[in-house]
């Protein structure tokens, strides 16, 4: 298990952006489900500011894998949540809540998340908030 996946995840949990943050390597890079991908500090900041904008959430069940050595490591969670403001092109957002799963893959380097791709259903997630 990953001591730096379960910070990561603590630190979204409590809204402490800056913690959170402080976890990437500057050259983050971010797979976003069903997206492209976005690299950097700067844009995953962004990411998290549309995020809090949108959505309030958080992850419950969390349970993190990770390789030997430590370069990889891997999580499966649910992500209990409230559709707070409309996203770009998605649904209307009228305070829906939602419980999805979720998977998350990352790859870390000299103690630093590299790389997070996650992973879920997103027509069960529109199915949930009414799409």
């Amino acid at each position: 298990m990953s001591p730096l996946i379960l910070d990561y995840y603590a630190a979204f949990n409590s809204g402490d952006r800056e913690a959170l943050l402080a976890m990437l390597s500057e050259d983050i890079v971010h797979e976003i489900n069903e997206g492209g991908a976005a690299t950097g500090k700067d844009a995953f900041r962004a990411f998290l500011q549309r995020m809090d904008r949108c959505y309030r959430e958080t992850v419950e069940e969390l349970v993190v894998f990770s390789c030997p050595d430590s370069s990889r490591a891997a999580a499966e969670f649910f992500i209990r949540g409230e559709y707070l403001a409309t996203d770009d092109g998605l649904p209307e957002a009228t305070g829906q809540r939602y419980f999805l799963r979720v998977g998350a893959f990352f790859e870390i380097r000299d103690g630093k998340i590299r790389r997070v791709t996650n992973h879920y259903n997103l027509q069960a997630w529109l199915a949930m908030v009414g799409a």
